[in-house]
């Protein structure tokens, strides 16, 4: 669906809510009773409005972009971002993030690292904020040492997010830095609350890590993390699903043949 009619619908679904919230009083009630119920509801009028005017201006504002976007031209969109973003100097934090999925969908991780030095210097918290954009931009350079630290010290600077520590691991596996990544993997496999994180963590303890460090016993955590997957996902129609809520992030698509693995491994 384009950009431009999602916002007619949303502006039609607020006309529509006023209609109802202040019309069917008056065929319900009466115009007496009626004012009553407005004169305590009356503030859901402006507030409606409110959101419906600051939505449209947010779009009016960034028509160019979503135009670009439904066309899906990449290069003008890059140009067009590369000047609301950098020549500009605002730095706004969807734009960036925007931008950074733009330069890997064209696969310009060098567009990425020169957009990651220029936030370095004006808006070091946006790197922090898209870490896993940054990382994934080193491992498809094959930047892997550089990735394993990376994403190490996002981890040190912010607690321990879920996908930051399933990254890490990841470079850390690529960089065939084996024991440090069965490390990660196995904390993720026996604790992760993200059934897809827990899923790929066990198959990778169990295909590629368990063949290198067979005096682990990886292979047998990897058993207790496709039953931790199970019991929350019991059907592949299940899993499926979740993966569909991630699918559009990059950091997700860049995985999508070992998320399919992952699945054949836990529905064997």
């Amino acid at each position: 669906m384009k950009f431009g009619a999602v916002i007619v619908i949303f502006n039609i679904l607020v006309l529509c809510f006023l209609g109802v919230v202040f019309g069917i009083p008056v065929i319900m009630l009466g115009p007496a009773d009626a004012a009553v119920f407005w004169r305590g509801a009356w503030l859901l009028g402006p507030l409606a409005l409110f959101l419906a005017g600051a939505v449209d201006c947010y779009f009016l504002a960034n028509r160019g972009v979503y135009r670009l976007l439904q066309k899906e031209d990449w290069p003008a969109l890059i140009q067009e971002l590369e000047t609301r973003v950098i020549r500009k100097g605002g730095y706004p934090p969807h734009l960036v993030k925007l931008l950074a999925n733009t330069y890997l969908v064209l696969s310009d991780a060098r567009g990425v690292t020169e957009l990651e030095k220029k936030l370095e210097m004006n808006k070091p918290a946006l790197i922090r904020k898209n870490a896993l954009i940054f990382g994934t931009a080193r491992i498809l350079t094959g930047d892997l040492t550089g990735a394993a630290r990376f994403f190490a010290s996002r981890l040190e600077e912010g607690g321990r997010s879920p996908w930051l520590s399933w990254y890490h691991g990841f470079a850390l596996l690529l960089d065939r830095q084996f024991a440090a990544a069965a490390r990660e993997f196995s904390l993720l496999a026996e604790e992760s609350p993200d059934g897809i994180i827990t899923g790929l963590s066990s198959w990778f303890l169990g295909d590629t890590l368990d063949k290198f460090l067979p005096e682990k016993g990886l292979y047998r955590l990897a058993e207790a993390g496709r039953a931790r997957v199970l019991k929350a996902f019991k059907r592949r129609f299940d899993w499926n699903r979740e993966i569909k809520a991630i699918e559009t992030e990059v950091f997700a698509a860049v995985l999508s043949s070992y998320i399919n693995k992952a699945a054949d491994f836990i529905y064997q």
